[in-house]
């Protein structure tokens, strides 16, 4: 069976092409213009052991804003098809990672239900040319689009980037446990038989 996903999205504000393989080996390459972003994906990919190729252009003139949340969902949509019906993962996922004085946690559940509860406080707005906020606005597209219920929290910090930095592995770990094949699982993990 293979986990693969390919993506293309192209709007009026981002070029997006992206592929995806859930059962990779953490090898990536990233481009979207947007540079502390692709440090981040490729952590993100790296931690989580996909295959990633992201190739993103976007309207960074005005800000990176529709280039990160534009990858964010199609990263989610490349998720949501790989996985295809569900059967055989695990489902739940969690990980607490530590990154200096930053410690996170995040928690996954491949529910269908695409949410994210995020309590990560930043002690600055920017890291280079990325606006923090764009974490979030990241994670809430991949969430979404994805169909998982995503908890991610810091629980200490001091310095903006390795708070961020910790999130992306924190929640790279935790949806590689979740989306991984676990051959005692028939079916799908679900009293309703569906996710």
């Amino acid at each position: 069976m293979s986990r693969t996903a390919s993506i293309q999205r192209a709007t009026s504000e981002t070029d997006i092409a992206l592929t995806l393989a859930l059962d990779g080996d953490g090898t990536t390459r990233v481009s979207t213009s947007v540079p502390f972003f692709d440090h981040m994906l490729d952590a993100f990919g790296r931690h989580a052991l996909f295959s990633l190729d992201v190739a993103a252009r976007g309207d960074i003139e005005v800000d990176a804003h529709h280039t990160v949340e534009d990858v964010g969902i199609c990263l989610g949509q490349a998720i949501a098809e790989a996985l295809g019906d569900k059967r055989g993962i695990r489902r739940f996922g969690s990980a607490i990672v530590p990154m200096d004085e930053a410690l996170v946690l995040a928690a996954v559940d491949v529910s269908g239900r695409g949410q994210l509860h995020y309590a990560v406080d930043v002690p600055i707005e920017v890291i280079g040319t990325f606006d923090t906020t764009l974490a979030k606005e990241f994670m809430t597209a991949l969430a979404a689009n994805a169909g998982i219920t995503a908890h991610v929290m810091a629980f200490s910090g001091e310095n903006a980037h390795h708070i961020i930095e910790a999130a992306f592995k924190a929640l790279a770990r935790a949806l590689a446990e979740a989306v991984s094949l676990d051959p005692r699982v028939t079916g799908v993990p679900s009293t309703k038989g569906s996710l």
